[in-house]
Parts: C-alpha cells; structure tokens; sequence
C-alpha cells in the first residue's frame, strides 16, 4: 500500500483491532507505514496531511454504526449518512494529523517514535474534553480481551496504556533506521506489553469479587426497536412489555429492578397511571430505577425536558432524579442552531437540557449510587461525584439507535475501562443489549446478549479502594504534554555522535575544489 490512499487503507485495517474483533497485531502493521510515511514526507503540510488520512480511515470506519441512528428516520436524515460520517471522521482526523505533524519535528530514530507516541496520548486526552469531547474507541480498548492487559488503566488511564500500546506498536518502523536500533525498539516494546501483563495478573484476584449483602439486581432488558419505541399506538403495549419482563419469577427474588434509557413511554413526572403500573412490579420493599423523559411545563406548554433517571418505590412515590449532564450533539440538542438549519435526530423539536454533573444517589437497600446516561460513560475522570464517591456506578442506555453493530460491543467495553479505572462496580442497563455486571476489575460477570430479550439477574459486586487514577484523574495529561517535548528534543544516536569539523582543517574542507563524475 502506498501512498493518500494508502495511508486511508491502513487506518480502515487498523480499526480490526478495536472492540469487537480485537486482532491488535493488526497495530504493529499499520502503525509502522504511519511512521514510516512520517519520515519519508516532509514536515509541515506533509506531515499533517499523513496522520489526517491515517485518522479519516481510522474513524470513518470505527464509527460506521452512526449511520444506524440517522436511518431510524431515515425519510428525515437518512441523506445525512455520508455528511455526518464523513464530518465526523473529518474533524477528529485533525488530532492525528496534528500528531504526525508535531513528530515530523523530532529527530529520527527513537525520538521520533517516543514523540509519535506522547503526542498520541495528549491528543486522544484532549479529544475527550475539547468541544464537549469525544473520546470513543481510544486505543486502550484494543486489550479489551485481556482483562490483565486493562489492569495498568487503574494506575495510568486508558490515555496512559494507549500511549504505551502506540510506541509497542509503531517501534518496527524503527527498522528504518537501521536492524540493530530497530531489533532493540521492537523489542523494548514487547518487553513493555508483556510486564503490562504480568502485573495485570499479579493485581487480578484469583476469586470472584465478594458482592453486596441483601442486594439483588434485575435487569431489563426488553429489546425494542427503535423504529417501534416512540410510535403512539405502541408506547402502551411497550410498557407491557417491560412491565412482564419485571415479573418473571426468579429463584433468588430481586431487591431492585432496573430499566434502561427513556424506557418509560411518558413524563413519569406527570403520569400518575404509568408510574403506579411501574410501581406495581417493584419487589417488596425494593426499588424500581426507571429510565425517563422529566419533563417542566409552564401554562401547559413543555418548556423544557430533561433525560433522567427515576427512583420509585411500590407506593409509586419518585424518591430522587439524577438528569443526564452530558448531552449528545445532533442527538440531544443542535450546537449552533443559528447556523446549522437543521433539528436533532431524537423525537421533538425540544433541545434537551443538561443536569448538573456527576452525583451520588443515596436510596435505601442499595449502597451509594453514582448515575451515568448513555454515553456519559465513556469519559475518563467524569463519571463520578468526586465529594462523595459512590460504591457502585449504573449506567442506563439505549443502544437501540445503533443496531446490531460493532456500536455496542464498544460502548460496553467504555464502561470496563470506566469501572478499572475508578476501582467501582459498573452496572450496564441496555435496551436492545448488551446489558452486564462488570466487577471493579473490568470483569464482566454477567451479560445480556445483544438483540436479545429478557432479564439479567445477578449480584451486586463490591467495590475496591480509590484507584490511583481515581485520585489523581487527569494528571497524566501534563505528563504526556511534558513527555511530548521532551521526546521532540531528544538527539537521535545518528545525530547525537555526527561529528561537526571545526577549526583550521574545516576551513580546508570549505575551499577544497570538488570533483563531479561524468
């Protein structure tokens, strides 16, 4: 492969190693011609241009599930598909590019890869934050299979294992330069992964993690197409349904049933009937933990809507609210709506309001709570209140939008990374799948396949101590930053020997007449 198209072909190939194929040796191909394509163009423009082709292929093929959402109503926005693919891949290609770039500045050799590296990390740290962020499928997620690989993200993140994989991977192109520094790159970067490895297995207990006393969870999962969920003649029967799947006998009977993203079908709010029908499945003096649309009215007109999260009892009284603070752009509201003539893809012409941020909800029989929605599960550092650390985060979603598609399966390994770093359980309550109970090690526990139907009954895993990560959060930002100039101003060993002439034989060698074969 060589050459623009190239260098797109090989960011396509290098999404094989994402979630849920996860063939990561594909890294050590690809990550190579990037480099290499690096040292060989010139910097500037060049240089740019390589990791934002690299990036266009990388993301247009790791995000191809978005074009589910749009053809949900695709007689509205299915014309959009090419646009918000294209656009998208478009923009976060600019992180790459601007990371090849900033590599192309260093020397050849090892700095150059340690820049590639740094510059790697920072960028995919940033991506998670600038603009609302987006920090889907960081390279971490690559190890998902190995849950000893995921163990290193509770001291340095998922930012810090990426960036460790990225210099691993890339360290053949060092071959360039030369076999023995190359044989030496390739093999540092090995020896890096594989003491990764061993401590992971070290941290991993041998035993299941102990689980919380008198807590028993049920989790529904009742599999409605999207294209079905909203239709008015439907919402009832869908209630019904969720409401069936509540009562199916157990052999250990649930102390609190749980219920995915805006599976209510109205303002629970406001609807006295389904909220007492919702109640009326709630175990003995348990809890029902409702997904739903909080809606404020003001002379009957909806003013404002919030997507939330309802704790009610079986008296049907609503005990607490956590509204979802991170909202999905086009999604959930239109950023720059003087400039962009269009609505949001959700139903309603409303924007959704955004809550206050991470919290913890205190309820009785359930140990402190802390709330995600959908995706807020995917940004590191954010998912918990860090005033009153929860012992246990749920995480409610609806990935209905995104289909049978690789969407899923990496939105579920996002709240793994989640619950290693934080050293929490997570609980994953999906409409169409994949609903789980991960233990605070990454571990999956227990799951719901996706497009499936049904109940996930299982235990409440504890948690362990505040992980250095969850103490520390974003400090490995400013050390990636720090590493990134530091490797942009480190001297190559061909440069750092090269022996500059000086004196009266360098004069010498100025004057001396030069010969031309012919």
């Amino acid at each position: 492969m060589r050459g623009r198209a190239g260098l797109v072909l090989a960011g396509v190939l290098s999404v094989l190693a994402l979630p849920p194929l996860n063939i990561w040796p594909v890294l050590w191909l690809c990550l190579p011609m990037l480099l290499v394509a690096v040292e060989r163009g010139r910097p500037g423009w060049p240089a740019f241009r390589a990791g934002w082709l690299f990036g266009f292929g990388f993301f247009c093929a790791g995000l191809y599930w978005i074009a589910n959402a749009l053809l949900v109503d695709a007689a509205r926005f299915g014309w959009l598909v090419p646009f918000a693919i294209g656009g998208l891949a478009a923009s976060l290609a600019v992180y790459l590019g601007a990371v090849t770039a900033l590599t192309r500045l260093a020397q050849p050799g090892w700095p150059r890869l340690l820049l590639l590296a740094a510059a790697w990390g920072a960028a995919e740290a940033l991506r998670g934050r600038l603009l609302t962020g987006f920090p889907w499928n960081p390279i971490a997620s690559v190890w998902s299979r190995s849950d000893a690989m995921l163990q290193s993200i509770a001291v340095i993140g998922c930012t810090g294992l990426g960036t460790l994989t990225v210099a691993a991977a890339a360290a053949p192109a060092v071959w360039w330069h030369g076999r023995r520094q190359g044989a030496w790159a390739t093999g540092a970067g090995l020896a890096l992964l594989a003491l990764l490895w061993a401590g992971g297995m070290i941290r991993l207990p041998a035993a299941a993690m102990p689980s919380q006393p008198g807590v028993r969870l049920r989790l529904v999962q009742a599999n409605i197409a999207q294209t079905l969920k909203w239709r008015p003649e439907l919402r009832a029967e869908n209630l019904q349904r969720q409401l069936a799947l509540s009562r199916t006998p157990a052999m250990q009977p649930p102390t609190v049933i749980i219920w995915p993203e805006t599976a209510a079908p109205s303002f629970l709010d406001q609807d006295a009937e389904a909220r007492q029908a919702i109640a009326g499945v709630a175990p003995p003096g348990g809890l029902m933990l409702v997904g739903s649309v909080r809606g404020q009215f003001q002379d009957r007109q909806l003013v404002r809507i919030w997507n939330s999260l309802e704790a009610i009892d079986g008296d049907g009284r609503m005990l607490a609210s956590y509204d979802k603070a991170h909202l999905v752009p086009f999604g959930e509201y239109m950023p720059l709506p003087s400039w962009i003539p269009l609505v949001k893809v959700t139903a309603g012409s409303l924007d959704f309001t955004a809550g206050p941020g991470p919290r913890t909800l205190t309820l009785a029989g359930l140990p402190p709570v802390g709330p995600l929605i959908c995706y807020e599960v995917i940004f590191p550092a954010a998912v918990v209140d860090r005033r009153q650390r929860p012992d246990w985060l749920l995480n409610l979603t609806n990935d209905g939008w995104y289909g049978v598609s690789s969407g899923p399966y990496q939105h579920l390994v996002a709240a793994r990374l989640r619950a290693v770093e934080e050293g929490l359980p997570l609980v994953r309550a999906a409409n169409s799948g994949i609903s789980a109970v991960i233990d605070p090690y990454g571990r999956v526990v227990a799951s719901l396949g996706l497009d499936q139907a049904g109940v996930l009954d299982a235990d409440l895993p504890r948690p362990i101590e505040a992980t250095f990560f969850a103490r520390a959060g974003w400090l490995i930002l400013p050390l990636l930053l720090a590493a990134t100039a530091l490797a942009a101003a480190l001297p190559s060993r061909r440069h750092r020997h090269q022996h500059v002439p000086q004196g009266k034989k360098y004069r010498e060698l100025l004057t001396r007449p030069r010969c031309y074969a012919k």
